[in-house]
């Protein structure tokens, strides 16, 4: 079993050619050469994953001289290991988001999320990103039956006030959907979307390099000092001074970014992948090679790749991902993969991996300016359209315009007694897996 993202072996060209590489081990990482890290930047970005490439882009694109500094590889994080799931909605369900904001600024919220998709949509057609995105949708499916009549009620709301129309198919129908028995019904939604969330990440760094900017790997931040208006970054190969800072390091921020530690929840989510299967169990297991999650608080998410692999991901561990967790993680979505797809019982699992997402306190994405830099995060598992979106969003603020965003936010609060440490995650973990047992 290879403890690395499936994806990673997927990022040849078909001529053997690989322009960004991700390896698995440190030993294996490629030595940047500190000679091509610049002293001067008008942006300096942290991080080089989905949002720190896209806003590099959108900077360079209206003239900006900018920097991306990545402590890993290109995409190294959560942007090559996630299950490429483009979904429609934020993390908090519609009925928590009219509840929570009223009717006319969650409707708002909503298609600010379905506009991220679009503008996803747009960008891999403008940079022609080889990402295999397809709008297949994707299904809910019902852990229990008061979550399939939950389905109805969400049905009913997301017509009324979100002007979004889902289908609700019963058990007796899922067959068309789903290839299980363990549901009880399941919500049809047509516009999500997915893709190989490696190879866009990589794409999306190509079109920050065509652009013009920089992009070092290799060389982690250390400290950001502010002085006279401007901003030193150091790093591993030496520092940057520059006008303006975007950290765009979300799950992974570290003791560089005290500030963003102290808001951001790095929770650790798995995958496992089976070997290729049988072109007849492919398509028994998801019909419509739609993505799909159940509806359980500790949830499974999964979807059948272009070479008929099952990926099984989940919350199985809510430790920090190293390679005891994982195999932990990994025997957990086995049993669960086999719960689900009992015809699965025998198949080999070729891939097991982990990765950080970050979650907020109230579960809501942020994008803004703290302690005069400027960030942006906190997906909570939909980070694949929105940290793009978020990216460009953000880099046109740090470009002049004067944009009034829903989901920027200059006090955002810091969680209390939380300094970066997650230390009540088992505790939460738990209690979601109670709730999942009670409801």
């Amino acid at each position: 079993m290879k403890e690395y993202p499936y994806w990673w072996d997927t990022l040849a060209d078909a001529d053997g050619t690989q322009k960004f590489e991700l390896r698995t081990s440190n030993a294996e990482r490629r030595t940047t050469n500190f000679d091509q890290l610049p002293s001067r930047a008008d942006v300096v970005i942290v991080g080089a994953g989905y949002t720190g490439l896209a806003a590099a882009r959108q900077l360079a694109r209206v003239g900006a001289e900018v920097v991306v500094v990545e402590r890993e590889e290109v995409g190294w994080g959560a942007s090559s290991r996630n299950g490429g799931q483009v979904l429609t909605g934020l993390k908090l369900d519609v009925t928590t988001l009219v509840a929570r904001f009223g009717a006319v600024r969650a409707r708002e919220l909503f298609d600010i999320a379905t506009d991220s998709i679009v503008r996803l949509e747009s960008l891999i057609e403008e940079e022609a990103i080889d990402c295999g995105y397809a709008r297949v949708g994707h299904l809910q499916a019902a852990f229990k039956p008061a979550h399939f009549n939950a389905f109805r009620e969400e049905q009913a709301l997301l017509a009324r006030v979100f002007d979004h129309q889902v289908r609700v198919l019963p058990r007796s129908a899922q067959h068309a959907e789903i290839g299980s028995d363990a549901y009880h019904g399941v919500l049809v939604d047509e516009r999500s979307g997915g893709l190989n969330p490696a190879r866009y990440v990589c794409g999306l760094a190509e079109a920050a390099a065509r652009t013009g900017v920089t992009i070092v790997t290799g060389v982690g931040v250390t400290s950001l000092e502010r002085m006279a208006g401007m901003w030193r970054v150091r790093t591993a190969g030496g520092d940057i001074e520059t006008q303006d800072v975007l950290v765009a390091t979300n799950g992974y921020s570290g003791a560089a970014v005290p500030a963003l530690q102290r808001r951001f929840v790095p929770i650790g989510s798995y995958i496992i992948a089976t070997e290729p299967l049988d072109e007849r169990v492919a398509s028994r297991l998801l019909p419509r090679r739609r993505m799909a999650f159940d509806s359980k608080h500790f949830l499974f998410y999964f979807r059948v790749t272009s070479d008929r692999r099952l990926l099984f991901g989940g919350r199985a561990e809510f430790g920090r991902p190293d390679e005891h967790t994982t195999r932990r993680a990994a025997s957990i979505l086995r049993k669960g993969m086999d719960s689900v797809f009992p015809e699965l019982s025998g198949v080999g699992i070729e891939y097991a991996w982990g990765g950080n997402v970050a979650f907020t306190r109230d579960q809501m994405p942020r994008a803004g300016r703290l302690d005069a830099f400027s960030y942006a995060g906190g997906y909570c598992g939909h980070g694949v359209a929105m940290a793009t979106y978020l990216g460009e969003q953000i880099a046109r603020r740090i470009g002049g315009e004067p944009i009034d965003h829903p989901l920027f936010d200059d006090r955002f609060p810091e969680i209390p007694m939380y300094s970066g440490n997650p230390w009540f995650l088992p505790l939460v973990g738990a209690y979601y897996q109670v709730k999942d047992w009670l409801t």
